[in-house]
């Protein structure tokens, strides 16, 4: 159960409080700036130990059924920790924020209720799933950083962007999910009138 996979994404869970605490220190000890390069740094971090988590699973062949449920607990408490600070800190909407999460809900949910049915493998991962993912986690690194370069171009503006075509895609995602676990719901409540 604890092997080194395990071990990174209890990491990426340990980092959440650490990237939000830094916005809670006060600004004499850490001006707000170092607080966006601090936060920024800690919410890659964990990303990048999302990607890292998987691959040395499977390299290592340590995959488990532990591991496999709290992996996608561990990045939707990261995105949804870093779209609620988003929100309070007035970088980003709070509907998106809304949105994101609530699909997040509503796709771990599905899932769950599929792999009951033993039908887990119909509403595997997309790659629209993976694009939102992406955008998602750009957009949250770009809203976090919160620079603005000499050119007059800063990545607030570039991180909203981004977090609309991650809602976007959110949707999409979602309703292709929705729509590949639909025959299996209709099926399995007509089976229940039976």
């Amino acid at each position: 159960m604890f092997n080194l996979p395990t071990l990174l994404t209890w990491l990426r869970i340990v980092l959440i409080p650490l990237f939000i605490g830094i916005y809670y220190l006060p600004e004499k000890w850490l001006p707000m700036p170092d607080k966006n390069l601090t936060a920024t740094a800690f919410f890659v971090l964990a990303a990048v130990t999302d990607w890292f988590d998987g691959y040395l699973a499977r390299k290592l062949n340590q995959t488990s059924s532990f591991g496999a449920f709290l992996d996608p607990v561990a990045d939707k408490l990261m995105v949804a920790a870093a779209l609620v600070m988003l929100v309070q800190l007035g970088r980003a909407d709070a509907m998106f924020a809304v949105i994101i999460i609530g699909r997040e809900i509503t796709i771990s949910a599905l899932r769950e209720w599929m792999a009951g049915l033993g039908a887990r493998k119909s509403v595997a991962v997309s790659y629209v799933g993976k694009l939102k993912t992406a955008a998602q986690m750009i957009a949250i690194t770009a809203l976090l950083f919160d620079w603005q370069f000499a050119s007059g171009t800063d990545t607030r503006m570039v991180g909203r962007g981004l977090l609309v075509i991650a809602v976007i895609l959110t949707l999409w995602s979602m309703v292709y999910y929705l729509r590949q676990a639909w025959p299996l719901m209709v099926g399995h409540d007509e089976k229940k009138e039976k």
